[in-house]
């Protein structure tokens, strides 16, 4: 252990695993074979993650040191990086340092900011994991990254992103953190999922007496007598103690060695741990006061910086630089030298009192910042140092703040929250702090912290600062599902005299406020006011008052009306002349109009640019969006397996980024698509989950859809009174009624199912009513009239309403549920023939079900033929099944395909108008169904089963 051999395992598999230890890495041979596994794997194009916990000194370090010989002697490219105490400011720091280490292409300033005012998390990811990406698709790659209690929370959310999207490349990760170190709940975190995920996770143990044993051996070169093993039990089982405390006490000779074995000429028993004090102590004065500061800079350290911290030359510094590598406690690690270990590390800084630590990070703080540049390493040290008014620190944290505020607002928080920790009440730069914290709240979801601190900073601010800050907080209240207070706050906000842009902004907030509301009345005035006089009011404004109009014009029950409003919204947008976060809603609000209206490519389209969107211009908390909205319009064309994988990525993005209220939207697609398919045991988990989980209902778009999906479960649990109960403000409200009937369509035959099965006839003549005057009113759109016609076919036992319906439906299911309606209503009416047409409509429902994968439906219409004196076997039709290449989707096969060419995940969704996400999503269910786990064995699969997919279309 420790540094006693450098031995190496000469292949990837090691010494023989039966084998308890081996010089140099005793007792760890169950370890070390996983990390072999990896290493084999990845030479057949597998991929994998390793965890590794563990005290201080157990051997972390050291596996990552032999994991990385063996890597790169069995052909891997290596990256490593290490996180640090006082690096844990600069985001994605040690994931950088390991990318460019493996060879990963980054462009310069890769790490820096991207230019402009919104939250750039969504790029930096991209930029790092498509150069990654594409390093891996070359050849198998081994990352590693050490000491990941002090991870930076981008680097976090990095793992997270690039652990699943990139799960298909033989692409191996070993992540290690430090038990007790840190303050690290979101690693926790990561920890946890990852292995939910199939991460292997281990906890280096102390050495157990053999091992222990082994060590002693190892270090003295002989067999150890028994007053010689007892030191083993004074380091507890740690490598790193027990062969310090060997390897000072064979120096001092106090071990004898004799015929093979070792005894002990003292009965000298120091504390293991007071064995690294005493190294320190027969350092010289100068030397122990030279590693104190450097101790302060970090774990490892600039000689540069060291030098001007003592005010000594480099020069100068050699003789003690040299007696400490001398004595083992620094070594040299590329451009720096660094502690040989934490514990040296964390012993010298140990040494040194509260007070003289903190003048020393207060220096090291003001040394950096008068260099110049980023602010972020000097914050390191000031955020630990500075003092209640410390102006110079205070500026430094606000720079620092400032710098990471878009690329990782978890930090900028933390930063911030310290600075206004550190200031007096009367600094007038207190409000600017502030307002920093409250952004990086916002972006990280930290909501009703940034309310309350806004609306604090509010009753300080003076008259120039007051509307940015109102404006901040009227966009929280909107985030938070809280619509009416963020259309009170902006109200007031346009009352002043205010800059143009917070003008726009505001009365944006008011008319998005308003729509969350559904108070149409007061909006419809206010936006024709805005139309009838646009040159007094920003773009903003008018795009405002075109959503609003746009959704109202739906709820009118004017669906052309609609479109043209969203437009001419899209129109104003596209000038750039409007605030980012306004730009994908016109698109997103599109895309529900043209699915509605079961425009289904144009729906796709209009996704495709608001994710583009939404990526450019940084809007994190809409990133989730365009996965649930093509979810939902996969459940419309009939793609089940597709929905299901859409609602995971987007509950993914959600969960990943901390927006959680979408989660809502993906939990209830989910819910459906697990009721469709017969299992109501776990829809109704995913309801039960949706009821969990705070909503801000304004923002999802999904309000009606939701009702409908809950209904429906209560329904197939045989409660259809509580689904009637849930439905109540539709059957009762007609607005309503026809923003339901509109948006979403399947609801105007299910409800009027609903409501005769329940004895509530007035509740379905309501429905079929609403539908018909929506049909008539909406000519240009033939989708209405058939949703009416089906609905009015089961209010009326009409069979030619229903048979017009089945004729004209374009969405499979929804079709399939018509001709069942139509078989259901003939196989009630006498005569051979008519039963004959009744037999047949069941068949085609049957059919439609089946084909959609409505595994419950198809049961149903079983069961209904049955009655008649049909058997249909459950494989009369066309199943797909569960695994093996028959049981991919179409989508899937797609997928595979283009990976089977050699396209990259970002390349395929590029082909396929799909998100990286969605294609990393679709290539977890690819291997699982074909028990695959990696791109090599998939290309095999794909040549023998599909070989034309292997052809350039």
């Amino acid at each position: 252990m420790g540094d006693v051999s450098h031995h190496v395992p000469k292949s990837a598999g090691g010494p023989d695993s039966r084998r308890s230890s081996w010089p140099g890495w005793r007792g760890r041979s169950r370890e070390w074979e996983l990390v072999a596994g990896l290493i084999r794997a990845a030479r057949v194009g597998r991929g994998g993650v390793l965890l590794i916990e563990g005290q201080s000194g157990v051997g972390k370090s050291r596996m990552l040191d032999l994991a990385a010989t063996a890597a790169e002697k069995a052909g891997l490219g290596v990256g490593r990086g290490v996180a640090d105490e006082l690096t844990q400011l600069i985001p994605l720091a040690p994931l950088m340092s390991a990318l460019r280490e493996s060879g990963c292409t980054l462009s310069a300033g890769q790490n820096a900011n991207i230019p402009g005012p919104v939250d750039q998390r969504l790029l930096l990811l991209e930029h790092l994991q498509e150069p990654l990406e594409q390093r891996v698709a070359k050849g198998p790659l081994f990352l590693m990254l050490d000491d990941l209690q002090w991870a930076d929370p981008m680097t976090l959310l990095a793992l997270r992103s690039m652990t699943r999207d990139l799960a298909s490349y033989p692409l191996i990760w070993m992540l290690t953190r430090t038990s007790g170190s840190g303050d690290a709940p979101r690693l926790d975190r990561l920890f946890d999922v990852l292995e939910h995920e199939g991460a292997m996770r281990i906890r280096l143990e102390a050495l157990d007496e053999q091992a222990a044993a082994d060590v002693v051996t190892d270090v003295l070169g002989a067999a150890p007598e028994p007053d010689v093993l007892a030191l083993a039990a004074l380091a507890n089982g740690n490598p790193f103690l027990l062969v310090d405390l060997l390897e000072k006490l064979k120096s001092e000779g106090v071990f004898q060695v004799a015929d093979g074995h070792a005894r002990m000429v003292s009965a000298r028993l120091p504390r293991a741990q007071a064995v690294t004090q005493e190294r320190l102590e027969e350092l010289s004065a100068r030397t122990r006061h030279l590693l104190q500061a450097a101790g302060v800079l970090g774990r490892s350290f600039s000689v540069k910086d060291l030098a001007e911290m003592l005010g000594e030359s480099t020069s100068g510094l050699l003789p003690m630089l040299e007696e400490a590598m001398s004595a083992g406690i620094v070594e040299a690690a590329g451009d720096e030298l660094a502690f040989r270990h934490d514990l040296l590390w964390q012993a010298v800084v140990g040494t040194l009192s509260t007070a003289v630590l903190r003048a020393f990070h207060h220096d090291a703080g003001e040394m950096l910042l008068k260099r110049g540049g980023s602010a972020v390493p000097a914050a390191a040290h000031l955020i630990h140092s500075a003092d209640r008014g410390d102006a110079s620190a205070l500026l430094g944290l606000d720079q620092a703040a400032r710098e990471v505020l878009r690329s990782s607002p978890q930090t900028a928080a933390d930063l911030a929250q310290r600075a206004l920790e550190l200031s007096d009440p009367a600094d007038p730069d207190w409000v600017g702090r502030a307002a920093i914290a409250v952004d990086a709240l916002t972006a990280i979801g930290r909501l009703p912290e940034a309310a309350d601190l806004a609306r604090v900073a509010l009753g300080r601010a003076p008259p120039a600062q007051a509307p940015h800050l109102r404006c901040a907080l009227a966009y929280i209240l909107l985030l938070s599902g809280q619509p009416a207070d963020a259309e009170s706050e902006a109200e007031s906000l346009l009352t002043q005299d205010i800059p143009d842009d917070l003008r726009g902004i505001a009365e944006w907030t008011v008319f998005w406020g308003l729509i969350c509301v559904n108070d149409f009345g007061k909006g419809r005035l206010r936006a024709e006011a805005v139309l009838a006089d646009r040159v007094r009011h920003t773009d903003a404004a008018v795009v405002g008052a075109l959503l609003l109009l746009a959704r109202f014009a739906i709820v009118d029950g004017r669906v052309a009306d609609s479109f043209a409003h969203l437009h001419e919204a899209l129109r104003i947008a596209n000038s750039g002349s409007v605030e980012a976060i306004q730009r994908p809603y016109a698109r997103l609000l599109l895309s529900l109009n043209c699915r509605a209206m079961r425009q289904f490519e144009e729906s796709d389209i209009a996704i495709q640019a608001a994710e583009e969107e939404i990526k450019d211009l940084g809007l994190t908390v809409l990133a989730a969006q365009p996965a649930l909205f093509r979810s939902v319009l996969n459940l419309a064309t009939g793609r089940l397996d597709d929905a299901a994988a859409e609602a995971q990525a987007g509950l993914m993005i959600a969960d990943e980024l901390g927006t959680h209220g979408f989660i809502r939207v993906g939990l209830s697609m989910l819910a459906l698509i697990a009721m469709r398919r017969g299992d109501i045991d776990a829809a109704v988990q995913h309801i039960e989950r949706y009821h969990s989980v705070h909503a801000a209902p304004g923002m999802l778009f999904g309000s009606v859809w939701e009702r409908w999906v809950m209904a429906a479960v209560a329904e197939a649990q045989g409660d259809p009174e509580r689904a009637i109960d849930i439905l109540h403000a539709i059957y009762t409200d007609k607005e309503e009624r026809r923003w339901a009937l509109i948006t979403t369509p399947l609801t105007a035959a299910w409800m009027t199912r609903l409501a005769l099965a329940t004895g509530n006839r007035p509740y379905a003549e309501a429905i079929v009513d609403t539908a018909e005057s929506l049909a008539q009113n909406n000519p240009d759109f033939p989708v209405i009239a058939i949703t009416a016609a089906h609905a009015r076919g089961i209010l009326h036992k009409d069979p030619g309403a229903l048979a017009s319906a089945v004729a004209e439906q374009p969405e499979p299911w929804a079709r399939a549920s018509a001709a069942e309606d139509l078989g259901v209503l003939l196989a009630t009416t006498p005569g051979t023939s008519v039963r004959e047409q009744a037999v047949n409509s069941l068949d085609q429902a049957l059919d439609g079900y089946q084909r959609v994968g409505a595994l419950r439906d198809a049961a149903r219409v079983r069961a209904r033929l049955r009655a008649l004196g049909v058997r249909r076997r459950h494989w009369a039709q066309p199943q797909r099944p569960a695994f093996g290449w028959d049981s991919l989707t179409d989508t899937e096969r797609a997928v595979a395909g283009l990976i089977a060419r050699g396209l990259t995940n970002r390349q395929a969704a590029g082909r396929m108008f799909l998100s990286p996400h969605t294609v990393s999503t679709h290539l977890r269910r690819i291997f699982a169904k074909l028990d695959i786990a990696s791109r090599v064995e998939l290309t095999r699969i794909v040549a023998e089963e599909c070989p034309t997919l292997l052809r350039d279309s």
